[in-house]
């Protein structure tokens, strides 16, 4: 199809490369000499679709000529290719990773990122590609795993919403730009390497004219270094790279952050406000709201019976994420002190997704992850109701033979110390596939009210329940967010398009959180964790392309319970912004391009983004600052007149600059110190 459209470079298209396959190299010795053949077959298919680009296979050691195998990972530069024929190439470079319900939220620093960019094309890398650039969103039941979040946010340059996510954008912005500055001598020949220090080493691309650029790195994750290079003296920071475009001057190192960071805000609608990642725009406590109680016991008529418990997705064709197995259990001779005690366990084992238990039409708790679950349970004498409903969280997606994996309950036994062991497991079962809900479309604009009823006073807590209101559209174009963290898991659509799966009731563990991300050292996903004992996920994208004016439409379906009266509404927006560079950062970029004596010291720019202005300075600190963006502080060294400077250049303007010097300043506030500057802006 791209071929037959000329989407391929040689037609005259954007297409300069095509992948086949995906990392198989990591599983393909569990399928033995099948693997190996079925890497031979795929890269003899590929190349015969004559493209006219060239194939490449990440992770895939032995890829067959002409395939260039290329690398995934937080780390390529030690990777080389399978044959010098073929170019250094690094088609993942994870910029975070992606977050798990249950787990906690991951972060890359942009040091670490910068770090390992520079690495790369100092020991001759050819072609990086970040994984992920843009984050994104699962919407519907997209998200794989098992596990993965409806937000794919993966700490990325760009985030879910569209948002520069600083200071990485901007720090990697600039990095490219020092590689840029790079190409002519990166293109020559092979670099030179040199030994610098212990843990510190150079690489020199130049050749007999004058062309040369350079990088010099301290590989070190714990300690400064000072090298001489071509009898010049450079300070290199842990576990950092300094780029030199002509081999002389430090236009950018990978550990010297000079670009802004960004706070967003939230307004809680009590007039206090706390630092986050929205601004609020309406709560659902005062709209009116209509409910449907998803029948627990209660068969529609596609219902079937099978002898035995059946393999979920099987069963479903992946139409979707429920499935419920319901059967009887016939308890007899049970005596008055027996009947309604807890003297009985359920027992069931499931292939690892969640299980909602019902009993006799009564919610008794659910599991997860596990694999086996067990529940104390009340049965009566005769019959006993047993529904069971089992859920996928997203598929399995990755993995040796994850197609046969599965996913539903293969085993159900009640034990009672008086009563023996009754297996359920190859008994009649009762199946049923998706909710009464879904077959109704109850998420749909037009076609389902004769199911809904209205209500006074909403519902809470209540399991297998759906729900739905209206609301109106935030004004401006800033993104939109649903905040469901007073709810426990299920499904919400907004005009009828499915937002995706939500789960504010699955908190990451208390435990295994950075306050501080050291950016020195090896990464890996686990480094740099936060959100400790939060939801994994409270807040949802919802696309502004989505709503319309007057009245929209929001739909739940609540599996667990919630209250859906605390659901908010917020935008994304910025409410201030941080810089913070000293002295001894490498000057602007743009000083390549400008003679401006303030062009070659250190700079702080200030940018509210389209259609905001700074308005007031929250903090601003020419000396020796202390903390981070938000907590701000002087240090011992403090210019007094620190404020008044950068209020007059700054105040009323969208972007700003400001020089870390002395003559900025118009004094040194203490001498034979090196000093920094920091500032926090206010903008709206």
């Amino acid at each position: 199809m791209m071929k037959a459209e000329n989407l391929f470079y040689p037609q005259g298209g954007p297409i300069i490369l095509c992948q086949i396959e995906n990392e198989y190299g990591n599983i393909d010795s569990s399928y033995g000499q099948a693997g190996k053949a079925y890497i031979k077959w795929a890269a003899k298919m590929a190349v015969a679709l004559d493209t006219g680009v060239p194939w490449i296979m990440c992770n895939q050691a032995d890829a067959p000529d002409p395939i260039i195998n290329t690398c995934n990972g937080f780390y390529c530069d030690n990777f080389q290719p399978n044959s010098n024929q073929k170019p250094k190439m690094w088609t993942e470079n994870w910029s975070g990773w992606f977050q798990s319900f249950g787990g906690r939220k991951p972060h890359r620093p942009v040091e670490d990122i910068a770090f390992a960019v520079a690495r790369f094309y100092e020991k001759e890398g050819t072609f990086q590609n970040y994984y992920m650039y843009h984050g994104g969103t699962n919407f519907g039941r997209t998200a794989g795993g098992p596990y993965i979040t409806t937000s794919y946010d993966y700490d990325a340059p760009l985030n879910e919403y569209g948002n520069v996510n600083q200071p990485k954008w901007g720090h990697l912005k600039d990095l490219h730009y020092a590689i840029q500055l790079c190409e002519p001598a990166l293109i020559l020949q092979a670099p030179a390497s040199l030994k610098l220090g212990p843990m510190q080493e150079g690489h020199v691309y130049t050749d007999e004219s004058d062309t040369c650029a350079a990088f010099l790195a301290n590989i070190d994750s714990e300690s400064d270094a000072t090298v001489t290079f071509r009898g010049k003296s450079y300070h290199l920071p842990a576990w950092s790279v300094s780029i030199l475009p002509d081999c002389k001057e430090v236009v950018f190192n990978t550990a010297q952050v000079n670009v802004q960071s960004l706070r967003w805000t939230t307004d809680t609608g009590s007039g206090d406000e706390e630092v986050d990642t929205q601004k609020s725009f309406m709560t659902l406590s005062e709209t009116p709201w209509e409910i449907y109680k998803e029948p627990i016991s209660d068969r529609r008529g596609n219902s079937f019976m099978f002898g035995g418990l059946l393999e979920q997705i099987n069963t479903t064709k992946d139409m979707s994420d429920y499935l419920w197995y319901s059967s009887i259990l016939v308890m007899e001779n049970l005596n008055s002190s027996q009947i309604g005690t807890s003297e009985f366990t359920l027992s069931i084992h499931d292939m690892g997704y969640a299980t909602h238990v019902f009993v006799n039409g009564n919610y008794i708790g659910s599991g997860s992850h596990s694999g086996q679950l067990a529940f104390p349970i009340n049965l009566n004498s005769g019959g006993n109701k047993l529904d069971l409903l089992s859920m996928t969280v997203g598929l399995q997606n990755y993995g040796a033979f994850f197609d046969t994996w599965g996913a539903g309950i293969n085993d159900v036994v009640v034990d009672s110390n008086n009563h023996g062991t009754y297996n359920l497991s190859l008994e009649p079962w009762e199946y049923q596939v998706g909710l009464q809900g879904e077959a109704f479309q109850l998420f749909a604009e037009q076609g389902n009210s004769m199911y809904w009823t209205s209500v006074a006073e909403v519902p809470r807590n209540q399991p297998m329940i759906w729900y739905k209101t209206t609301f109106g559209a935030p004004e401006g174009n800033d993104p939109v967010v649903l905040d469901l963290e007073s709810m426990g898991k299920g499904r919400a659509w907004v005009n009828g398009e499915d937002i995706g799966r939500y789960w504010p009731a699955y908190h990451a563990p208390l435990t295994g959180c950075s306050k501080d991300c050291p950016y020195k050292g090896p990464f890996n996903q686990d480094k740099c964790s936060t959100n400790c004992g939060q939801s994994s996920q409270s807040r949802y994208h919802v696309p502004r392309s989505w709503l319309k004016d007057g009245k929209n439409l929001l739909v739940l379906f609540e599996e667990i319970g919630g209250d859906p009266t605390q659901i908010k509404f917020l935008t994304s927006s910025i409410s201030s912004v941080c810089a913070h560079v000293g002295e001894t950062h490498s000057s602007t970029l743009s000083h390549w391009t400008s003679k401006d004596l303030l062009e070659s010291i250190p700079m702080v720019n200030i940018d509210c983004g389209i259609g905001k202005f700074i308005i007031a300075i929250q903090f601003a600190s020419y000396g020796t600052p202390k903390g981070t963006c938000g907590s701000f502080s002087n240090g011992s060294c403090h210019a007094v007149n620190s404020r008044l400077v950068v209020e007059q250049a700054c105040n009323g303007r969208r972007t700003c600059s400001l020089a870390a010097s002395n003559l900025f300043f118009g004094h040194d506030p203490c001498r034979n110190i090196t000093k920094q500057l920091a500032v926090e802006a206010i903008c709206s």
